[in-house]
């Protein structure tokens, strides 16, 4: 079951005890140079909105609505960060194989959307282990960040990959871990919580005004980069419950389509790097030296980025940025209970 309070969608699975799940909020963000760093993570600047896709007329792209799912606002060049937290009142937070695509590219194995999971190469994180992701996985310890783009001008992944693809938007897909797998779990643990408190809604009292695309749908391309690891799935393929999956496609629009769709204002673009650095603010470092890294996806070692491309093509659809970044680094570490000895 899948359902959307306060501009988080959260998926339950009601077949296990205490109607256990996770949520996920889409977390605006500073977009991050691309000048050849690897960048700390950046704040969470509060929730991009979303709403309920059938609700609206959307005009000349009715047909989305077959799709289903939900409707939320990017601004070209906006970046965003997925946040996911743990539901319900079990024991312990109940381990879900989670799958992100992006215009039906994985996010993290770089190769089109299929059903089922793979660990060869793994396409998708283990929540609550993985407490977010940033960006496209294109080497191990890093990914580039999503950043939006109008599709139809060859900027977005899904573009580079598959030139004759319109898709567009994010795609979630969540499979539970198998009740009886989850019981060992729970027979087996007290307590235990994953780290990630503190950067959701780290700052967003600044805003600024960043010139909208046209009327095409947006999809999303890479920034810069940036250090995360994305963590090996240490359960194994046959914990997954594929017959309890849920699904929701996530259409990104413009901020004229969003307008003209909801008649509600979309949220501005949030400050730039430069404005946040100057209030003294922090970025962040996430580290669990309990868990493995997987690689990079080959298949998105060809991949531009969307600096790289308009530099190529002469035009100036990324905006100017800053060199050099003084960082304050905040360090997170997971938040482990331990058992002890009774």
């Amino acid at each position: 079951m899948i359902s959307l309070t306060n501009d988080q969608l959260t998926i339950r699975f009601p077949h296990l005890e205490d109607d256990v799940g996770i949520s996920i909020d889409f977390q605006r963000t500073l977009r991050i140079p691309d000048n050849g760093q690897d960048h700390y993570l950046p704040p969470g600047l509060g929730s991009f909105p979303l709403r309920h896709i059938e609700d609206f007329k959307l005009g000349d792209s009715e047909h989305r609505k077959a799709r289903g799912g939900i409707i939320m606002p990017m601004f070209q060049t906006d970046a965003l960060w997925l946040n996911f937290q743990s539901e319900g009142e079990a024991q312990i937070e109940l381990p879900v194989a989670l799958k992100i695509g992006a215009g039906k590219i994985n996010a993290v194995s770089g190769l089109k959307w299929s059903d089922g999971l793979s660990q060869d190469p793994q396409d998708y994180v283990v929540i609550p282990d993985q407490p977010w992701l940033d960006g496209f996985n294109v080497a191990k310890g890093k990914v580039r960040q999503f950043v939006a783009m109008p599709l139809g001008q060859g900027y977005t992944v899904e573009e580079q990959i598959d030139p004759e693809t319109d898709v567009g938007g994010i795609q979630i897909e969540a499979i539970p871990m198998k009740k009886e797998r989850f019981q060992k779990l729970v027979a087996r643990h007290e307590a235990m919580m994953a780290g990630g408190a503190g950067r959701a809604g780290a700052f967003s009292a600044y805003n600024m005004m960043c010139e909208s695309s046209a009327s095409n749908e947006m999809g999303l391309g890479m920034g810069g980069s940036m250090r995360q690891e994305i963590y090996d799935d240490e359960y194994g393929l046959d914990a997954w419950d594929f017959e309890n999956r849920q699904r929701c496609f996530v259409m990104l629009a413009n901020a004229q389509q969003w307008m003209s769709i909801t008649g509600e204002e979309p949220p501005l673009s949030p400050i730039s790097v430069e404005e946040y650095n100057h209030a003294g603010l922090p970025w962040f470092d996430y580290f669990d030296g309990d868990r493995l890294a997987i690689d990079g996806a080959k298949a998105l070692g060809k991949v531009k980025s969307i600096k790289g491309l308009a530099t190529e093509k002469r035009t100036d659809v990324w905006p100017e940025e800053q060199s050099q970044i003084d960082y304050l680094v905040n360090k997170i570490k997971p938040s482990k209970v331990s058992d002890g000895s009774w």
